[in-house]
């Protein structure tokens, strides 16, 4: 009895921090990617109108749902405004690795991601993500001053920990609803290319792969066969109960022409093939009787030709 309670203590322990973990790991899938306080010209919205937004990133390599999750925001002590994502909109379900733009517009009547609340162009301004269970999950405070207009506040690269501004060159560019850190070029390919411009390398190493293939197939073949071939000869040795060899090899045991062996084959698939087509071939055959009625009379229901006069 002791040694059950022991088991059935051990099991809950278990599955409870099996629990744990498994909330941990969802609450740290999703975070803030991107800020944009001043918007003048940079992205619009569905409706046209310029304004803030945040983004939201999914950096885990599963699905997760943004609905239920509060997004708050502060620009001083006090006067934190909270938006709750709302659910039943399949938008909110973030794929892998993909984001979410929210726009700070004030205005929630607009749709699921339009907030409402707004940034402070001259405060500090704090913004929060929470899950459905108010547990915070990412963070991030963009100082006053620190950014211009149409300059964002956004991490290196998707995820990652240092931020830095954005917007302020051509090699630092906001990306909204993208990947922070876009690879325009491939060094590997470009070096390629490099020693290599004709393709003469690359025709070489690829016909080179696919001639040692072939080969290693050929050699796997032909060791299958002589294996096959051998056991073959043992098996039949070992059924007509001979030892030499020689003898084996002088009676043929073992041995079949291609004659023999595709008959036995087209035997077998006529013998597989044919199973489902065997039928009962009884007949039966039954006299009806039927009683004769005049109601029933064909002549009855025939009408006469008019004659010609």
């Amino acid at each position: 009895m002791k040694t059950h309670k022991i088991g059935i203590f051990l099991a809950l322990f278990l599955l409870v921090g099996f629990s744990s973990c498994k909330e941990q790991n969802t609450a740290s899938k999703l975070l803030i990617n991107e800020v944009l306080i001043d918007n003048e010209s940079n992205f619009q919205d569905d409706y046209g109108i310029h304004s803030g937004w945040v983004e939201i990133f999914n950096r885990a390599y599963s699905s997760a749902d943004l609905a239920g999750c509060y997004l708050r925001v502060s620009s001083q002590p006090g006067d934190t405004l909270s938006y709750f994502i709302p659910k039943g909109d399949v938008l909110t379900l973030l794929k892998p690795r993909q984001h979410a733009l929210f726009w700070a517009d004030g205005a929630p009547r607009r749709g699921t991601f339009h907030t409402n609340f707004v940034f402070s162009k001259t405060r500090d301004n704090w913004i929060g993500l929470y899950d459905s269970g108010k547990k915070l999950l990412d963070e991030v405070v963009v100082p006053a001053g620190m950014l211009q207009a149409d300059q964002s506040y956004a991490r290196v690269g998707d995820g990652t920990a240092t931020w830095e501004v954005k917007g302020g060159s051509e090699d630092k560019y906001v990306t909204p609803s993208t990947n922070n850190q876009t690879i325009e070029s491939n060094p590997k390919m470009e070096n390629f290319e490099q020693h290599d411009p004709v393709g003469i390398g690359m025709a070489i190493s690829a016909m080179s792969v696919v001639f040692t293939g072939l080969i290693l197939l050929y050699l796997c073949f032909k060791f299958v066969g002589k294996l096959a071939v051998k056991l073959r000869k043992r098996n039949a040795m070992k059924a007509q109960n001979v030892t030499d060899k020689q003898e084996a090899k002088e009676r043929k045991l073992g041995e079949a022409p291609g004659e023999v062996i595709a008959a036995i084959s087209m035997a077998l698939h006529e013998a597989q093939g044919a199973d489902h087509d065997v039928e009962e071939t009884i007949l039966t055959i039954s006299r009806v009787k039927r009683s004769y009625s005049p109601w029933s009379s064909k002549i009855y229901t025939l009408r006469e030709t008019p004659h010609k006069k």
